[in-house]
């Protein structure tokens, strides 16, 4: 295993980090700005991103850094659901049976929000993930769910996280009402050339690396290249850059180790 051949603690590409490892580039810092602001506007959010750029990383991190006292996290990734079996898995995440009828359920949905805010004073943070795949039933009873005090106040957050495909969906005229609720809105472009480089000599940094130049400047140019900035394709060809170097007992991971664990990977 290479982690033993470079003197590591642990995988550094591993996807299961700690939030507080989560490295901060400028999509990291941009879009924790905005839902920082939404935590004082509250109402729908709408985060986009290619796969594999690290939104739903970033979203736990958020998740995990929310007051307790404040907030209360719904996070959902089954977004192919029905429409009344969307209805139950959020009033399930709430803590209550569901009623048996839509209409009960949309009234006792709205009532567990309305205690949530008015009552408790904690604001619920409802993360859809996989927003993409909301059917167009959903998304039309999105807007009646978190309609209250006849669409005055917004006793909560709702963050709409998917591939950019959701946008078009959104932009469809039955979804209009909907897309003029959202308050705040970011798309993820990944990391630049620079970040690449910076991204994974912090992550070495953190598995407790000696040296953080295991990985020559033409090998980063190539890793972003090949990924386009996408964090996860990062991770996967730094790994296997990093398997190949230990195999060939080399201590440095060049442009050419680089273009063979993308040949190695490709599918």
């Amino acid at each position: 295993m290479f982690t033993q051949y470079f003197n590591l603690k642990f995988n550094p590409f591993v996807k299961e980090l700690d939030e507080r490892d989560v490295f901060m580039s400028n999509d990291a810092k941009e879009l924790l700005s905005r839902l920082e602001y939404m935590k004082r506007t509250r109402g729908f959010f709408l985060l986009t991103a290619e796969p594999g750029f690290g939104k739903t990383t970033l979203l736990r991190k958020f998740s995990k850094d929310l007051n307790p006292g404040l907030f209360k996290v719904y996070y959902s990734a089954m977004s192919s659901l029905t429409v009344m079996d969307f209805y139950k898995s959020l009033i399930i995440r709430m803590g209550e049976t569901p009623m048996h009828k839509k209409i009960m359920m949309f009234d006792q949905l709205q009532r567990l929000i309305s205690e949530s805010y008015y009552e408790k004073k904690v604001s619920p943070v409802f993360v859809l993930d996989e927003a993409q795949s909301l059917g167009g039933g959903i998304l039309e009873d999105l807007r009646m769910i978190f309609n209250f005090k006849m669409d005055s106040e917004n006793p909560f957050i709702t963050i709409l996280a998917g591939n950019p495909t959701i946008r078009r969906k959104l932009q469809l005229s039955a979804n209009q009402a909907l897309r003029q609720r959202i308050t705040g809105n970011y798309h993820m472009a990944g990391l630049s050339r620079e970040e690449v480089g910076s991204y994974i000599k912090s992550r070495l940094a953190v598995a407790g690396a000696c040296d953080t130049s295991i990985f020559t400047e033409a090998a980063l140019e190539s890793i972003f290249t090949s990924t386009g900035g996408a964090l996860r394709l990062v991770n996967t060809i730094a790994t296997a850059s990093l398997t190949l170097a230990s195999l060939k007992n080399q201590n440095i991971v060049d442009e050419e180790m680089v273009y063979q664990a993308n040949r190695d990977i490709e599918i």
